[in-house]
């Protein structure tokens, strides 16, 4: 599976941004996808050599959201996490809970031609601040492509993969936001750090 790591800006720290995003690519460039059998990794605890960041992995069994999808699929999110660059890293694993193989919707890209441009991937996620009344979409590059996992395999019943979204933190005093993912239910989430 190939993920690109990728940022935009979103104040005037363009040169903080790109080498933030060039960091998580090269460490996202040195975990194995596959198990010593060559299948791919099941399991949260498994994710964790996955995980651009694996310090957000930390505490990760303890699952801050559970949200159900189209075609049995759930979104167990794992952590989220500040970033010292400013972001909001959020993990997960995405479980295929149907006896039947299931694709994530080409609607979770979201409806941004950009993103769109670039395939399927999770890009029309978005954190929610009700306190402040602000909406974070997932970061992207110049180019458009979002700091997500994309291009994600068809499930097989039973089977799951690690996922991660990238968000603008939003102000330090805000804790809780709303998680949003079309076409999976949204839910409130604890952001750490």
């Amino acid at each position: 599976m190939s993920v690109r790591f990728t940022t935009r800006a979103r104040t005037g720290a363009v040169a903080l941004v790109v080498a933030a995003g060039l960091a998580l690519g090269v460490a996202g460039c040195g975990g194995g996808g596959d198990s010593e059998d060559g299948k791919p990794k099941a399991s949260a605890s498994a994710s964790k050599g996955d995980d651009p960041n694996p310090s957000t992995q930390e505490g990760s069994d303890e699952i801050l959201a559970e949200l159900r999808g189209e075609g049995g699929l759930i979104l167990k999110i794992t952590s989220a996490t500040r970033d010292a660059g400013g972001f909001v890293t959020v993990n997960g694993e995405l479980k295929n809970d149907s006896s039947e193989p299931a694709r994530v919707s080409l609607r979770a890209a979201g409806v941004e031609t950009e993103i769109l441009r670039h395939g399927p991937s999770l890009g029309g996620a978005t954190l929610v601040d009700s306190a402040s009344k602000k909406r974070y979409y997932v970061l992207r590059d110049t180019e458009g492509r979002p700091l997500t996992t994309t291009n994600m395999p068809r499930l097989k019943a039973g089977e799951s993969i690690p996922v991660f979204m990238q968000f603008p933190a939003p102000p330090a005093e805000t804790s809780e936001v709303s998680f949003q993912l079309p076409s999976f239910a949204s839910g409130t989430i604890q952001i750490s750090g």
